[in-house]
């Protein structure tokens, strides 16, 4: 079947696509994406890939610019001018990574060793690329960046701004060593709002060949079960209460009720997960003797049509229902972090337009993937107000290797990012050359 990929854009916006397009090559994403795995940029960390970022875009002729957040963490952003009659538009990337890439501190939670695409450093396979992070975040950061240099390469006359931004702590991660506790889930993106790098629209370029206009947030608990602390040489003469014990069977409940869980609140294009997490208790030095307490890590995803509020009550009720199942059982929760799902009306802009270009490409009616469990910093955008889609590319399925979690994290097509780049530049295109008269009445 043959598709008209500008199909439902008139001829002149039609003509400005293809010249961005044409700036658009193999050689250049691959390059692009080579040089964004080949700088680690663990949460907290993002500094030197910001300024690598920044440089890239200055070199291509775009205003960039680095934004710090402290000596270590950073965003970048740059910004092609409008005339000033147009709407403003974001195209977003987060830029650390999940894991850091060194065995002191991903080892052994990530496996019994680091392999290849475990570390910040990319290797070609033919169309693929791999390395730490290069199709998420840094393939889909790669495919904005090569959107923002192929639209000032072309020199398209704008109305509205157009964004590339690039943020710092995108991934739900609390802080790793350092002198600040706020590095993660979202900071960077809350940072740059803050500092006036708004718009009227967005589009966050994260895993996922569909366009999707809401995902779940996450509440996340911290359990803790109480036992007796006592000695080895004492358990048959001394009440005997093992915490971690008892918190295996707590962890046990909880998987189970994360299913009915889910089950009750999986509507629309969303299904929020439970897992728990990790395990902290006892002296690792001494094992002669039993701690006194032990607590989980438990996150919960949430969607849109909930809150953190409602949420946490009916945690805190399958935890008292815990209780009347295990006599004796000592266990609180806290809640400790809470990110609320987000919606934007799907008869906005910017849903609209993304959704035709996935049409045009696909020569088909838009696909909307279901079961989605993935929160993004786009509940960041949409929270602040900005109407937000997400679009990316999908995961690797065909490759000289097993695609697991990790390597599906860790590596890129560039024949993916190609079609997301081609995409990314069709929708600004089709948001920055008109007037915000022609989007009054649109929902936003």
């Amino acid at each position: 079947m043959t598709v008209d990929e500008l199909a439902g854009l008139d001829s002149r916006r039609a003509a400005w696509v293809q010249e961005a397009w044409r700036q658009v090559t193999g050689d250049r994403l691959r390059e692009l994406i080579t040089g964004l795995v080949d700088i680690p940029s663990p949460t907290g960390d993002e500094g030197p890939l910001a300024e690598h970022i920044a440089a890239t875009l200055t070199a291509a002729g775009c205003r960039a610019r680095v934004q710090p957040l402290d000596d270590r963490q950073a965003n970048a952003w740059s910004r092609l001018d409008g005339d000033g009659t147009g709407p403003d538009l974001m195209l977003y990337a987060p830029i650390d990574t999940l894991t850091v890439g060194e065995e002191s501190e991903d080892l052994p939670w990530i496996g019994p060793e680091l392999r290849d695409d475990m570390r910040p450093r990319a290797t070609v396979h033919d169309d693929l690329v791999v390395g730490l992070g290069a199709s998420n975040p840094k393939g889909h950061a790669a495919c904005v960046m090569m959107a923002a240099e192929a639209i000032a390469l072309a020199g398209i006359p704008l109305t509205g701004d157009l964004v590339a931004a690039f943020g710092a702590g995108g991934m739900p991660t609390n802080a790793r060593p350092g002198p600040r506790r706020h590095t993660g889930q979202g900071v960077g993106c809350s940072f740059l709002l803050e500092q006036g790098v708004w718009t009227d629209y967005a589009v966050i370029a994260k895993p996922g060949w569909t366009v999707s206009w809401d995902e779940v947030g996450l509440v996340w608990f911290e359990v803790t079960v109480r036992g007796t602390h006592t000695y080895a040489g004492s358990r048959h003469r001394l009440p005997y209460d093992n915490a971690i014990a008892r918190a295996g069977e707590v962890a046990r409940y909880l998987e189970e009720w994360f299913v009915e869980y889910a089950d009750r609140h999986t509507a629309g294009t969303v299904a929020p997960q439970g897992i728990v997490s990790s395990v902290r208790g006892g002296w690792p030095r001494m094992a002669a003797v039993t701690p006194a307490a032990c607590t989980l890590m438990v996150d919960l995803r949430i969607s849109p049509d909930t809150t953190p509020m409602r949420v946490k009550r009916e945690f805190m009720a399958a935890v008292d229902a815990m209780r009347d199942t295990m006599p004796g059982l000592d266990v609180t929760a806290d809640m400790v972090l809470a990110i609320a799902g987000t919606r934007t009306d799907p008869d906005s802009w910017v849903r609209r337009s993304a959704t035709a270009a996935w049409e045009a490409f696909e020569g088909r009616e838009h696909e909307v993937i279901l079961g989605n469990s993935g929160a993004t910093d786009a509940n960041i955008l949409r929270g602040r107000g900005i109407p937000t889609v997400r679009v990316g590319m999908p995961k690797v399925t065909e490759a000289p290797f097993d695609i697991d979690f990790a390597r599906g994290m860790n590596t890129v097509s560039v024949r993916a990012m190609e079609r997301l780049t081609r995409h990314l530049i069709r929708t600004a295109l089709d948001t920055v050359t008109r007037s915000r008269d022609e989007l009054e009445g649109t929902a936003t």
